[in-house]
């Protein structure tokens, strides 16, 4: 069975281009409620913990100077089957491979700094929820 909450970071990049309202925005008009929401900076060795899953692929380090290098947004969202649902209201990881109108199309630079991260199962959600926010199972 699905669940109802899923995670989203709003990256530095669309922080620093000032799109965190219209992403906002747009979240909420997908159907989203933003149960949580937090502005923070990860610092180097936050972002190794955070993308530890990835640590042995070519991509980590230049990933974890990047989502080091400015504030983020962290947030929790609601919504029935929310990481599906999320997962595919903000488009491919790649945003030229994006759909129109999706999140990381409008406000994705490329693959890496592609506007916002979003959990990729339950189980992730939960745990990436807890990095960021430590009462989440109350929501």
């Amino acid at each position: 069975m699905s669940g109802n909450i899923t995670f989203t970071m709003i990256k530095p990049n669309a922080v620093s281009k000032g799109f965190m309202g219209q992403i906002i925005t747009k979240i909420a008009e997908g159907g989203f409620t933003i149960k949580a929401l937090k502005f923070t900076r990860l610092s180097k060795e936050q972002a190794e913990m955070f993308y530890a899953v990835h640590k042995d692929r070519p991509f980590f380090d230049a990933l974890t100077d990047f989502m080091s290098s400015g504030p983020i947004y962290a947030a929790i969202l609601e919504k029935e089957n929310a990481v599906e649902a999320y997962r595919n209201y903000i488009g491919a990881t790649n945003p030229e491979e994006a759909a129109e109108g999706s999140i990381r199309k409008l406000y994705g630079t490329n693959i890496q700094a592609n506007a916002v991260h979003g959990s990729d199962s339950d189980e992730n959600a939960i745990i990436e929820g807890n990095f960021f926010f430590s009462e989440l199972e109350k929501f």
